[in-house]
C-alpha cells in the first residue's frame, strides 16, 4: 500500500495550500540529489515528495485523491510519477527557487526602458484649507524625459542596438550540475541593448534632472495624513520607460482654537462667571470665516457644551458635514480688589447659591455621622 500523500509531505488533510507548499519546498530542499549526490534514497524521496505535491497542490485533483486515494491516478502518472523516466530534478528545483526568490526567469526578456521610481511630497496646509478645499503648487526635485533624445538614451541620428551578449534577453543562464544560474548580463547591466552613441545630454539614461511644479488639488474635508497620488508624475523611466506616480501626503496643521475629531470640530470659550450665572449671548468664531450666536441660559456649568449642526467638517466627496460642538469654560476671577471680595462676602450671605456643592458636602455629613 502506498504511503498517504499527506503523511508524506508531513501535513494534515485540512492543510491549505500555503501549508502545502511550504512543507514541499523544506523536503525537496533536503532530498535533492544535489544535495545527496548518490544516495539512491534521496532520489526516490525526491521523486516521492514531488509526486505527491503534485497531486495535492492542484484544487481537482486533490478532491480526486481525497476521495478515491492514490488509485484515482493509477496508470496516469506518466513522467511525473513517481516511477516515471526522465524525471527532470533542475525543472522542479527551478520552480521552488522562482516560487522563493521570484526568479526562475524562463523565458523572460530583459527590458530596456525601465519604470521610474515613485516619489513622495510632503505637504502642510491649514485646518482652513482642509475645510474649504484648496489648489496647491507644489515644487518636486524630479527627472524628466530628456528633450535631446526624446528619451532614447542614444544621440540623434542614432538608436540601441539588442545586446549582442545576451540577444536582448538582459540574463546570461549557465547549467551547473541540476541548477540553472542566471545572472545579469555584463554587456548591458540588464538593459537588453547596448547604446554605441549615448546622447551627451542625458549620458545614455533617457532622463534629466529637473524641479518639477504641479497644482494639487485638495478636496473639502481631507484629514491629517491623507495620500493624493499623481499617475505618471514621478521620476521618467530610464529609455522612454512609463513614469512613476507622485504621492502627496497632507498635514494638517494644528489650529489655535479649533480641535478636528473625525468630521466635528470642537471649541473651549472661557466665559466669566457672571455671564453663566446671569445669562445672555455670546458670537464664536466658525471655520467658514462667520461668527454664530449661542445663547447662554442663567446657570450654566462649566463643561456644558452647545452644538451647532452642520457647522463642522465637510465629509470627503459627500454632501454630509459634522457638527461644531461650544464647550463653556467658566473662568474664576482672579487679582481681585479689597471691595470685589466684599461684594462677593455679601452674594455668599445673602443665600445659597450653589445646591450642587451644598448636595455634595451634606451627604459628607451623613456619611461620616454628622
Amino acid at each position: 500500500m502506498s504511503q498517504d500523500y499527506y503523511e508524506l509531505l508531513g501535513v494534515s488533510r485540512t492543510a491549505s495550500a500555503d501549508d502545502i507548499k511550504k512543507a514541499f519546498r523544506k523536503l525537496a530542499m533536503q532530498h535533492h540529489p544535489d544535495r545527496n549526490p548518490g544516495d539512491k534514497e534521496s532520489e526516490k524521496k525526491f521523486k516521492t515528495v514531488n509526486h505527491a505535491y503534485d497531486i495535492l497542490k492542484d484544487p481537482e485533483k486533490r478532491a480526486a485523491y481525497d476521495r478515491y486515494g492514490a488509485a484515482a491516478f493509477e496508470g496516469g502518472a506518466g513522467p511525473g510519477g513517481p516511477q516515471g523516466q526522465g524525471f527532470d530534478f533542475g525543472s522542479v528545483f527551478g520552480d521552488i527557487f522562482e516560487e522563493m526568490f521570484g526568479g526562475g526567469g524562463r523565458g523572460r526578456g530583459g527590458r530596456a526602458d525601465t519604470r521610474g521610481q515613485d516619489l513622495r511630497f510632503n505637504l502642510d496646509i491649514t485646518l482652513e484649507q482642509a475645510y474649504g478645499g484648496t489648489e496647491a503648487t507644489v515644487r518636486v526635485p524630479s527627472s524628466v524625459s530628456c528633450e535631446v533624445c526624446h528619451g532614447s538614451g542614444a544621440e540623434a541620428g542614432s538608436k540601441p542596438q539588442t545586446c549582442p551578449t545576451c540577444q536582448g534577453r538582459g540574463r546570461l543562464r549557465a547549467q551547473q550540475g541540476f541548477f540553472t544560474v542566471e545572472r545579469t548580463c555584463h554587456t548591458c547591466n540588464g538593459a537588453g541593448q547596448t547604446i554605441d552613441k549615448p546622447c551627451r545630454s542625458c549620458a545614455g539614461q533617457g532622463r534629466v534632472r529637473r524641479d518639477k511644479t504641479l497644482k494639487v488639488n485638495i478636496p473639502a474635508g481631507v484629514e491629517d495624513g491623507t495620500r493624493i497620488r499623481l499617475s505618471g508624475e514621478g521620476e521618467a523611466g530610464t529609455r522612454g520607460g512609463p513614469a512613476g506616480d507622485l504621492y502627496v501626503f497632507l498635514s494638517v496643521r494644528r489650529h489655535q482654537l479649533f480641535e478636528r475629531e473625525g468630521a466635528d470640530i470642537h471649541c473651549r470659550v472661557p466665559i466669566s462667571m457672571v455671564q453663566v450665572t446671569l445669562g445672555g449671548n455670546i458670537e464664536v468664531p466658525t471655520l467658514d470665516g462667520k461668527m454664530a450666536r449661542i445663547n447662554i441660559p442663567a446657570g450654566t456649568q462649566s463643561g456644558h457644551q452647545f452644538r451647532l449642526r452642520g457647522k463642522g467638517m465637510p465629509v470627503v466627496r459627500s454632501s454630509q458635514r459634522g457638527d461644531m460642538y461650544i464647550e463653556i469654560n467658566v473662568e474664576t476671577p482672579t487679582n481681585l480688589t479689597s471691595k470685589q471680595k466684599e461684594l462677593l462676602k455679601e452674594f455668599e450671605k445673602a443665600g445659597k447659591t450653589s445646591p450642587e456643592s451644598e448636595g455634595f458636602f451634606s451627604k459628607v455629613k451623613e456619611m461620616f455621622g454628622g
